[in-house]
């Protein structure tokens, strides 16, 4: 049975807070590859690194899945105090991410084919940008192997060790993007070595922060590695989430084409209030972290008890965050918004649409921890479901609340997914507790 009271608001603080840090340097990262070539004088380096960046991204983000289900059934695994198949988890997250990686190199062709008749470029921003993409590529098993190594230590509630990857990859490459771009004047070709070289760097502190694994032969157990009920297990748990996040995601990128109808001005206005939505997003992760982390460990030691308090808990702080940058979006709204853009109409269109990113924390707070607490519960076919649902709902309300309201129907139908995604998770959770319930003997 799971320890009760070492369930604390301590070790949830200590689980969530390295993982709102880890996320604080990301947009740093991107400043900096933006500044160094933009020291180049031309406006076509900026537009290659930023493209090239956003299709990689994409396409990687395709198995961002890896993490969440490997976090979780690490987590119940090591609730479970079952060591060996801790081990097996993570040989199978490298298996899948290294393979994953190959794949994407071998197709790089077709994918960067395919991304620039989706988005076009001029010609000199595309011979660019697959300049820099085909330079950056090389480390795509490094950077869908760290999606399971991340995932795996998440699981062992060691987000300091994610931390530590995080800012020697950030740490690496923002070096690296000086030296190569400033010093050696390798332009946007020195902007992708930097971070070729930054991810294979992250990935071989992963596995060092990992050595405790490869130190018993568990980790090489091929037939449990390979095991097939494991590996079905697996795979189901990951395409439930990788169909979530797919829909998730299709929400986000209607609102964006929803809003060019509405003019240039309400477009920008959307996209730098969408700013604060991240913002809420990065400072949330931790705490839904933490609930993958402290849920399934409580999911794998089969105590309905020390699941309830890890999921009360965890919201808890999730709430409080998103109380506090609720009130800091209301009082400091429009002076972020006039830093962000100088354009007036559009520093007062957004002013106008602020109020609902003052009430997006509180609707998303739901939501966002329940992603967490069934993630750590591997309960995963129930997300994509209320997922489903949710994403029905949505289309459904916001194109009658786009024509009777325009911009601000847009908003209330976004909100309205956030509302529904959370009380639709919050509905199946009784039966989520009682999964957690030790199986009775015959």
């Amino acid at each position: 049975m799971a320890d009760i009271a070492r369930l604390t608001h301590r070790r949830v603080l200590t689980i969530a807070l390295p993982v709102v840090l880890s996320n604080a340097t990301v947009p740093i990262l991107g400043v900096v590859d933006t500044g160094v070539v933009g020291q180049m004088g031309e406006a076509a380096p900026i537009g290659a690194v930023g493209i090239g960046a956003i299709i990689l991204t994409a396409i990687y983000w395709i198995f961002g899945f890896l993490r969440m289900g490997t976090s979780g059934l690490t987590a119940q695994a090591t609730g479970a105090k079952n060591e060996a198949e801790v081990a097996a988890l993570l040989t199978r997250s490298l298996i899948i991410g290294l393979s994953a990686g190959v794949a994407i190199i071998l197709l790089q062709g077709l994918l960067f084919a395919g991304a620039f008749r989706v988005s076009p470029a001029t010609p000199e921003v595309e011979n660019l940008a697959r300049q820099y993409m085909a330079i950056r590529v090389w480390s795509a098993p490094a950077m869908i192997a760290l999606y399971g190594i991340t995932g795996w230590l998440i699981g062992q509630e060691r987000t300091g060790a994610v931390f530590a990857i995080q800012l020697l990859m950030n740490g690496t490459n923002i070096a690296l993007d000086l030296l190569f771009v400033l010093g050696f004047e390798w332009g946007v070709q020195g902007v992708a070595w930097a971070t070729f070289i930054a991810e294979w760097a992250g990935v071989v502190l992963g596995l060092w922060l990992c050595r405790a694994a490869f130190a018993v032969r568990d980790w090489r157990d091929w037939a449990r590695v390979l095991d097939r009920a494991r590996l079905i297990n697996m795979a189901a748990v990951n395409s439930d989430i990788m169909i979530r996040s797919v829909l998730l995601q299709a929400i986000f990128v209607s609102f964006l084409f929803f809003g060019a109808k509405f003019g240039e001005v309400q477009l920008a206005a959307n996209h730098i209030l969408l700013q604060f939505l991240s913002v809420t997003g990065y400072a949330m992760d931790g705490f839904a972290v933490a609930a993958e982390a402290l849920v399934g460990n409580a999911m794998g030691a089969r105590s309905r008890a020390a699941l309830r308090r890890s999921a009360v808990m965890t919201t808890f702080w999730g709430g409080v965050i998103c109380i506090v940058l609720a009130i800091c979006f209301a009082v400091f709204g429009t002076t972020i918004i006039a830093i962000m853009a100088k354009n007036v109409p559009v520093q007062e269109a957004a002013a106008i649409y602020l109020p609902y990113m003052v009430a997006a924390p509180i609707v998303g707070v739901l939501p966002w921890m329940m992603d967490g607490i069934f993630i750590g519960a591997t309960r995963t076919k129930d997300m994509r479901n209320m997922m489903i649902i949710s994403t029905i709902i949505y289309f459904a309300a916001v194109i009658p609340l786009m024509q009777a309201y325009g911009n601000h129907g847009l908003w209330l139908g976004l909100l309205l997914s956030f509302v529904v995604r959370g009380i639709t998770l919050g509905w199946k959770y009784p039966g989520l507790e009682a999964a957690s319930e030790p199986v009775a003997s015959a």
